[in-house]
C-alpha cells in the first residue's frame, strides 16, 4: 500500500462530526445524531464509532436499542452499565462489552466516577441476522496481553477468550510502546479498518494520529508501528 493510497482512504480525525452539551463531547467518526456525511455512513458491517469523553457523574440515561451489535471498550475512567436483562456491571480499561441489542434492549450508561471524566470509544456493527436474543458479555483483557500485539477481542466464533459477536468480524486491540511493530495480512477476500485510539502510529510509512481511522479496501501487508506510543484496534470485516 503506497502512502498515496493510504491517503485516499484515511478518515482524518478533523473531519469527524462532533456533538458537545454540558457533560459530553463526543466525535463521530461515521454520520451519527445530527452528523450526516454521505461519504462517513460506515464502513462494510462497521457503522458507528463513537469517541467519547463525559463528566464526572453524568451520562446517558435508559434508552433503547436494536438489531445491533454494540460494543464498548474503555480508554480511561470507568462506566456504569444497567440494562433491562438485569444485568449491571462496571465497565473498566481492558475490558470489552458487547451488549446484542436483538429484538430491542434498553440500558443506561454512566461516568462511575463523581470526580473523573470517562474516555470511552463506543463501535455499532450490524448483525448478521436479526431478530435475535438479547444478550450482554464483558470480559476483562490485561495490558500484557495487548502489548506489542494484536489481541483478539471479539470474534463471531468467541475464539480465543474473545468476545462473541454476531458478524463476520474479527476485532483486535493493541498497545505499542516506542518501537514495537506489529504486522497483519488482510487477505483477499477481506476488508480492514484501523482506528488509533490513543498516541500515535505509522502505518505502511504514513503517520497516524488519536482519532484517525483508515479503510483498507484491498489485500495487503500491514506494518504498523510508533515513536511516541500508541492504542488501536483494528477491524478484519468481511
Amino acid at each position: 500500500m503506497s502512502q498515496n493510497t493510504i491517503n485516499n482512504l484515511i478518515h482524518d480525525r478533523n473531519a469527524r462530526g462532533r456533538s458537545q452539551t454540558g457533560w459530553l463531547d463526543s466525535y463521530h467518526t461515521f454520520s451519527f445524531s445530527s452528523f450526516y456525511d454521505p461519504n462517513r455512513m460506515g464502513f462494510r458491517s462497521l457503522r458507528v464509532i463513537n469517541d467519547d469523553r463525559i463528566a464526572p457523574g453524568a451520562g446517558f440515561p435508559t434508552h433503547g436499542h436494536r438489531d445491533m451489535e454494540i460494543l464498548t471498550y474503555v480508554l480511561s475512567g470507568a462506566v456504569e452499565h444497567k440494562d433491562s436483562l438485569g444485568t449491571g456491571s462496571v465497565i473498566r480499561p481492558g475490558d470489552v462489552q458487547i451488549m446484542s441489542a436483538g429484538t430491542g434492549i434498553q440500558h443506561s450508561e454512566f461516568n462511575h466516577s463523581r470526580t473523573e471524566a470517562l474516555h470511552l470509544l463506543q463501535i455499532w456493527i450490524l448483525p448478521d441476522e436479526q431478530g435475535l436474543a438479547p444478550r450482554y458479555q464483558q470480559k476483562a483483557f490485561t495490558p500484557e496481553e495487548k502489548r506489542g500485539q494484536l489481541r483478539l477481542v471479539a470474534a463471531k466464533d468467541g475464539r480465543d477468550g474473545a468476545v462473541t459477536i454476531h458478524q463476520n468480524v474479527d476485532i483486535y486491540a493493541s498497545i505499542l510502546k516506542p518501537g514495537d511493530v506489529v504486522n497483519y495480512h488482510v487477505k483477499g477476500d477481506r476488508y480492514a479498518w484501523l482506528q488509533i485510539a490513543q498516541g500515535v502510529a505509522t502505518l505502511n510509512g504514513e503517520e497516524l494520529r488519536a482519532g484517525d481511522g483508515v479503510q483498507i479496501n484491498t489485500e495487503e501487508q500491514l506494518k504498523i508501528s510508533t515513536s511516541v506510543g500508541t492504542e488501536l484496534l483494528l477491524f478484519d470485516l468481511a
